[in-house]
């Protein structure tokens, strides 16, 4: 019955049901319920010591204080030898041996081990939860120099965007997206399927030089919430990034704002629609030309692209919506583009452009003449 019985018990109710049948049991029951226990005599003659005395009811399995003491109990300079691992530029030890090491567990165990402590991998991160270390990526907070007009800089472009949006003139939000591999290849993120089928793609991400990458390129009108990608094949060129605009006036624009008189663009300082792209500011006079709309452009500061509305109100919900997915084709990165939504109405329409757009394209002083544009006076440049 006991060895039936034991295995479905915690440790006090054992002790207490081994010393109550060796009670009962009376001369040799010690010996017989050790037999049969598997317990040490001295355990079973202990417990019928207890029973003897009377068996509180309580919910400890062990009375206080016992059990193995704890590493840090009997190793007392063991915490701070682990902390002088983990931070040693704190605790002013340069010449720390996990200085330039990756401070996982079972390194920092073996650096213990090595200084004479006795610490296993799973105590050390014990440890470090008790001492209030968690796992932590670097966070993106030192922005470096600031220009002196950083703050200004925004809100005149806040300024600008309330002004036309007052006026019912469209505002749009402009970048690129960060290129894509085609191919059967794996993709940031996980998603549903059969337990043990996941997708199969290739172990190597190798391109293939005759498919080519997928470059987004988006417009996002803030106004309305609504994206359009075109997705080229080509090169990211302002060429590019302008017949892109074009089309969405084009197809979108032009019948959402029909009285439209100007359009506002904010984009980042760099890349294909970068405000020293003497390419981007010609494509951008004749799209002017063309619409009979007046354009004006309004970039970020440097290095707050993160600040972009199309960053966060359309290129993260893209992110997510293909998360797990192999981008085989072009055209699965159009539909999962176009696929995307978001509980507060985004709507995404995307399309293809196969053209070629070359890149190292020059621009003369000419050409940009016979497209005039006036600077902001508060930072033209």
């Amino acid at each position: 019955m006991l060895a039936t019985v034991m295995p479905h018990l915690d440790e006090r109710q054992r002790r207490i049901l081994a010393g109550a049948q060796a009670r009962c049991l009376g001369r040799g029951g010690i010996v017989s319920v050790s037999e049969m226990t598997g317990m040490s005599r001295s355990t079973v003659q202990g417990a019928v010591g207890d029973v003897q005395a009377g068996v509180e009811i309580t919910g400890r399995v062990r009375a206080p204080g016992g059990g193995r003491p704890r590493a840090e109990v009997k190793d007392p300079t063991l915490l701070d030898d682990l902390d002088s691992l983990v931070d040693p530029e704190s605790r002013g030890d340069p010449m720390c041996p996990l200085r330039w090491t990756c401070k996982s567990t079972e390194h920092l165990a073996a650096a213990l081990i090595e200084m004479g402590h006795q610490v296993s991998a799973d105590t050390v991160a014990r440890l470090l939860k008790a001492m209030n270390y968690s796992l932590q990526a670097p966070a993106k907070e030192n922005e470096g120099k600031q220009h002196a007009d950083r703050d200004a800089q925004f809100h005149h472009l806040n300024a600008q965007v309330e002004a036309h949006q007052r006026a019912g003139e469209p505002v749009i939000s402009v970048d690129t997206k960060k290129k894509e591999v085609i191919g059967n290849l794996a993709n940031k993120g996980k998603e549903y399927e059969p337990t043990g089928h996941p997708v199969r793609v290739d172990v190597h991400d190798f391109p293939d030089p005759t498919v080519g990458k997928a470059v987004p390129y988006g417009v996002f009108d803030i106004a309305a919430n609504e994206g359009f990608v075109v997705v080229g094949s080509d090169g990211d060129t302002a060429a590019f990034a302008v017949s892109t605009i074009g089309r969405w006036w084009d197809t979108v624009g032009s019948r959402a704002y029909p009285d439209a008189t100007r359009l506002l663009i904010t984009a980042d300082a760099g890349g294909s629609n970068g405000y020293r792209n003497r390419l981007w500011r010609r494509e951008l006079g004749a799209l002017a030309a063309r619409t009979g709309v007046a354009i004006t452009v309004c970039h970020l500061p440097p290095g707050t692209s993160k600040w972009n509305r199309i960053e966060h109100r359309l290129f993260s919900h893209i992110s997510m919506n293909w998360r797990g997915q192999p981008l085989t084709s072009h055209e699965v990165v159009v539909n999962l583009i176009g696929a995307t939504t978001t509980t507060k109405g985004l709507k995404v329409h995307a399309e293809a452009d196969h053209g070629y757009y070359p890149t190292g394209t020059k621009v003369t002083d000419a050409e940009l003449a016979t497209h005039p544009r006036s600077q902001h006076t508060f930072h033209g440049e």
